[in-house]
């Protein structure tokens, strides 16, 4: 059974905290790391009523798409409908954690789920982001300690390439210096020349972690001065995370395709509206998962025929459809995100196996209960 810390860093590892906006509020609201997880509810909202189903459900673990509390507060008592849903929570035990920001472009998060779930082939970030800044760091080390650094290295975040970790380079060579005095040489003798035999050792790292790498590296290093040096890797490339995603579908009309979006999400109150000529044919299809108009103008500018997202208003959905750009389908906000719970659910399972039960949270959380 796994500790509440590991879910935390798997969730991170896939959903990073540091790509969330600087406005947002994610990562662990509240619990113990180092307590148990063996149930883990998943959720777009953390209201009262979900609270209460994750309790009574037993759960260890309640994961959420929105921040229950996205301002500071200073306490959280059951005089408040925010307060009354964490001291449930916290009543049984269950931890609660949000991913927000960062999973909205996330490879595997929002936007690409809702993508998933309208059957969009061939995806890719409307707006990419480049990938994570890469460093390579070099160190010259002797013959006997490289697999301890090398160790070190690894354990502080260097050498993961792709699907493989523990990724390096080693050659060997000969190293020539002199220790002068007041130094402390760990081979060799103050005022002569030592020559030894070392390996170089390089391995690449995400910049954000070249601050541990490097503390890494002198603190396993057996020499008082290490020779080494970091250089930033050039990569203009973009990635596969971004805002939003653009894929295709077999060509359909306008109308045809509506209808199956209404099919693929969750039934709610507000439905599927849809703005321009029902007979239209529907090919290239944009996605954003939750309230996406802020992206109008790059969609305008791409080749795609619909653009799928939430929380449209009246002015900006009308220039658009004036400018002739793409047709528009208008969804609920909580039935676009809740798209995302099922691929979390799959890809908990596929890491963690049996060790870790999952549940989705079928409670419709959208505030719109009527239409008339």
């Amino acid at each position: 059974m796994p500790r509440l810390q590991v879910l935390t860093d798997l969730l991170h590892a896939w959903y990073p905290p540091r790509t969330a906006e600087s406005w947002d509020a994610v990562g662990l609201v509240w619990g113990d790391p180092d307590q148990d997880v063996r149930k883990v509810m998943l959720a777009v909202d953390a209201t009262a009523e979900v609270a209460a189903e994750a309790a009574e459900w037993g759960a260890d673990l309640l994961v959420v798409h929105h921040p229950l509390f996205l301002k500071g507060v200073h306490g959280f008592a059951a005089t408040t409908p925010k307060g009354r849903t964490l001291s449930t929570l916290v009543g049984a035990g269950c931890a609660l954690l949000t991913a927000h920001t960062n999973a909205d472009q996330a490879t595997g998060g929002v936007s690409e789920s809702l993508a998933t779930a309208l059957g969009l082939a061939d995806q890719q970030p409307i707006t990419p982001t480049a990938d994570d800044p890469t460093d390579k760091l070099t160190v010259y080390v002797p013959v006997d300690a490289a697999s301890v650094v090398r160790a070190a290295l690894a354990e502080a975040g260097a050498g993961a390439i792709g699907d493989y970790d523990f990724a390096s380079f080693s050659s060997r060579g000969q190293g020539r210096f002199r220790p002068l005095e007041g130094s402390s040489p760990t081979i060799g003798t103050v005022g002569d020349i030592a020559e030894v035999e070392e390996i170089r050792v390089e391995v690449v790292l995400p910049r954000h972690r070249r601050r541990a790498v490097v503390a890494a590296m002198l603190a396993a290093h057996p020499y008082e001065t290490p020779a080494y040096d970091v250089v930033e890797v050039a990569d203009d490339q973009a990635g596969t995370t971004g805002t939003g995603r653009i894929g295709t579908i077999t060509p359909v009309t306008l109308e045809t395709f509506a209808a199956a979006v209404a099919e693929a999400l969750p039934e709610t109150h507000h439905g599927v509206r849809v703005a321009g000529d029902p007979q239209r044919r529907i090919r290239r299809v944009a996605v954003c998962g939750g309230a996406g108009d802020f992206l109008l103008d790059t969609v305008l500018g791409t080749d795609a025929d619909v653009y799928v997202t939430s929380d449209l208003r009246h002015h900006p959905a009308a220039e658009f459809v004036e400018k002739g750009g793409p047709a528009l389908v208008d969804v609920a906000h909580w039935a676009a995100e809740w798209t995302w719970l099922p691929t979390l659910s799959a890809r908990l399972t596929d890491e963690l196996g049996d060790a870790v039960q999952t549940r989705v949270s079928t409670l419709v959380t959208d505030p719109w209960t009527m239409r008339l």
